[in-house]
């Protein structure tokens, strides 16, 4: 989600990748609270984080804490960790499921807004 919130709002300023220790798909929940607001990552991936061991890159952004601690370094000038409710770890219905996934959503699109809105814009 939150690749597809950063590419959203500022595509034209960041070039935008997704790593994570188990790459894979999206969760269909993420695909569809994210479809609620417009964006759609029905088409996203994430690549193994070890692609990016031996690349320069200007931040990595770790979103979860299990990413945190599972994930190998991977240079840059800047890393930085910040911490969001994994929301594929809720259980019950799927509509509890869905209410943690737009928690997060919507945590994540604040959080972006705030963080990475370029100062140039």
């Amino acid at each position: 989600m939150a690749e597809g919130i950063l590419r959203h709002l500022y595509d034209d300023h960041y070039e935008v990748h997704s790593a994570g220790t188990e790459p894979g798909g999206v969760s269909p929940f993420a695909v569809r609270v994210m479809e609620e607001i417009g964006i759609n990552i029905q088409h996203h991936t994430s690549k193994d984080v070890h692609e990016f061991l031996t690349m320069y890159l200007d931040t990595v952004i770790t979103v979860c804490d299990s990413a945190q601690e599972q994930c190998p370094f991977v240079p840059a000038r800047v890393n930085l960790h910040h911490r969001f409710e994994d929301p594929r770890a809720t259980t019950g219905s799927d509509e509890e499921k869905l209410a943690a996934f737009r928690r997060v959503r919507d945590e994540i699109h604040l959080w972006v807004q705030d963080y990475f809105k370029p100062s140039f814009s």
